[in-house]
């Protein structure tokens, strides 16, 4: 469903007619060489944080998601939505949310490979390796099971 906003600049009350499209929900600027850039960075409109304030933000996300916080990451690319989404948009800001959009996607598919290879293969593919590599059996091997 196509969504239409009216801008109202023009005579008495009629307005011209915007199509949004795609970009229902966010609040737009209208720039003539940019008709479809984000009024601001963060998902919360005018509640949220000044471009400053993003910035140092969207680097502080971008940085900590390296300390093996990958969520950090994904809550960078969440937050800073508009700015992931409409590429020529505050491209200071755009760079870290990028990165941490990219960092994500790549931690994502190594850790879900990693975890499946653990499933799907199992003792099939580790073979006599597979009894080392788990941990459920970590206290039979210690003898910590008996009781008595």
């Amino acid at each position: 469903m196509e969504m239409a906003e009216e801008t109202g600049r023009g005579r008495e009350g009629g307005g011209e007619i915007r199509n949004l499209g795609e970009s229902a929900g966010c609040i737009l600027r209208g720039a003539p060489n940019n008709p479809a850039a984000p009024l601001w960075p963060t998902i919360d409109g005018p509640l949220g944080l000044s471009e400053e304030d993003s910035l140092s933000y969207a680097r502080s996300f971008f940085k900590f998601g390296f300390l093996l916080l990958p969520w950090l990451w994904a809550v960078n690319c969440f937050y800073f939505w508009p700015v992931l989404r409409h590429s020529p948009s505050f491209p200071r800001i755009r760079r870290y949310v990028f990165g941490s959009a990219v960092g994500f996607l790549l931690l994502t598919v190594l850790l879900s490979s990693w975890a499946l290879t653990f499933v799907i293969g199992g003792e099939r593919l580790f073979g006599p390796v597979w009894e080392r590599l788990v941990m459920y059996n970590v206290a039979d091997r210690f003898g910590l099971t008996s009781w008595s």
